[in-house]
């Protein structure tokens, strides 16, 4: 009797809901971020400088970084990733807000607006795009 095989892969669905108390310092910090990526064309920086100054979330979303979320976790490789930001009416008294289910009563699909996906990231340098 052989016992079902399991895949090797994993995605992990992470949904955060965060209040920004300074967006200026959020805007600063993504536009230094972005200035001291060395590896980011010339084209793509003046377009995420553009984008960050304009939105809070897109800045929130320049600084998230999946690889320091798993890059310590012994026995894994991140080998895509995808994070997205975008402003919100929050409630946290609502129903609406169970981040266990959505509206029909499935997961989460983790998809959104200004997503933003990293790929073959075995050496460890994501690129934004």
């Amino acid at each position: 009797m052989s016992t079902p095989k399991t895949s090797r892969f994993v995605r992990l669905r992470v949904e955060l809901v965060l209040e920004v108390e300074d967006g200026d310092a959020v805007t600063e910090a993504a536009l230094r971020r972005i200035t001291d990526d060395g590896d980011m064309p010339a084209a793509e920086r003046v377009h995420a400088k553009s984008a960050v100054t304009e939105d809070a979330a897109e800045a929130l979303a320049y600084l998230v970084d999946p690889f320091t979320v798993v890059g310590e976790v012994p026995g894994v490789e991140l080998l895509q990733a995808s994070w997205s930001g975008e402003q919100i009416d929050y409630d946290p008294d609502s129903p609406e807000w169970d981040l266990d289910e959505d509206e029909d009563g499935e997961g989460e699909d983790g998809e959104g607006e200004d997503d933003h996906r990293v790929e073959g990231a075995e050496d460890g340098a994501g690129r934004v795009g």
